[in-house]
């Protein structure tokens, strides 16, 4: 059974350098790229207005952003290897700086970065395969070092019952960390190629990995065991993302395709191609009605959005 996507929104030019990352809120879409300031566009009117501009958040541009789900957290990274952690402003409604993650400041000491659902902790990956965690609340302190086989982490991301943290890399390894114990759980076959993005399902019980090999693998959390690949993109992942049931992944490619999969069929349920230029990152919008919404950045620097179509 196809689905329908209607396009209802573009934001052209949002950034003037590709956009590498998206994350979302309840209220808003937040963006970073080659450039050095932040956008945030307002979800709430059709129109996706520019709420707030957070000018000048990383000198090099920056490469990852993650919200917590609460809605109340930002962790950005940028190009110079510094962290920013900003919080949302329940006067104002605007992000506030709240601090910085300092680790050597190198550029690649700190790469991708992912956020438990209340904000309290920050995982990131480093180009000798080390995992670290902070605790923000507790001063920023690292709280965990896990070690790989030292290939270059591309991405990361902590369930959102916080009990475990996976980590893709450049090696194509794909590592799930027990948060509880400290310890490795798993180190999962399957991509050879490198891993460029990783997430778990709302659930917890699975976890998508993708990037080079052009599939993405789904794996059993419970039993550290592959259950499924999804094939049908004919270029290099870049960005997966799970629907907020479960029940549908995006996923976002080198060739310009958005592609949504339904997990119960294992098929790719719609395709849209708008753009032939990369699409850096891919996300699902918190649901706001009966349908379903994402949004999508990359080369051709503007933000797109969809919504399913209903017949209702």
């Amino acid at each position: 059974m196809s689905k329908q996507y209607l396009t209802t929104h573009t934001v052209d030019d949002a950034h003037i350098t590709d956009i590498f990352s998206l994350a979302v809120t309840p209220a808003q879409v937040l963006s970073a790229s080659g450039a050095s300031s932040i956008k945030v566009h307002s979800t709430l009117s059709p129109d996706i207005p520019l709420a707030q501009t957070l000018t000048g958040a990383h000198k090099l541009g920056c490469h990852h952003l993650v919200t917590s789900r609460n809605g109340k957290t930002l962790a950005s990274a940028g190009f110079g290897g510094e962290v920013k952690i900003w919080a949302l402003s329940d006067d104002t409604g605007e992000w506030i700086e709240e601090g910085k993650i300092v680790d050597g400041n190198k550029a690649g000491e700190i790469w991708a970065v992912a956020l438990s659902e209340d904000g309290q902790f920050l995982a990131s990956t480093t180009y000798d395969g080390r995992i670290n965690v902070w605790d923000l609340k507790a001063g920023r302190k690292k709280i965990r070092e896990y070690e790989t086989k030292g290939s270059f982490g591309l991405c990361i991301d902590i369930s959102r019952d916080g009990k475990f943290t996976a980590s893709g890399h450049e090696n194509g390894g794909v590592y799930v960390f027990n948060n509880d114990t400290g310890r490795m759980l798993y180190s999962l076959p399957g991509l050879v190629k490198p891993v460029r993005t990783i997430f778990f399902s709302p659930a917890c019980t699975r976890l998508a990995a993708a990037g080079d090999a052009r599939v993405i693998a789904l794996y059993d959390v419970q039993h550290g065991e592959q259950v499924a690949n999804l094939t049908g993109h004919s270029a290099w992942i870049f960005s997966v993302d799970w629907s907020d049931t479960g029940e549908y992944l995006l996923s976002g490619s080198f060739d310009g395709k958005v592609k949504v999969w339904s997990i119960d069929q294992r098929t790719c349920v719609a395709t849209h191609s708008e753009t032939e230029k990369t699409l850096w990152s891919v996300k699902w919008l918190p649901k706001t009605g009966r349908s379903e919404a994402f949004a999508t950045a990359g080369a051709n620097r503007s933000i797109s959005f969809y919504r399913e179509a209903t017949g209702g």
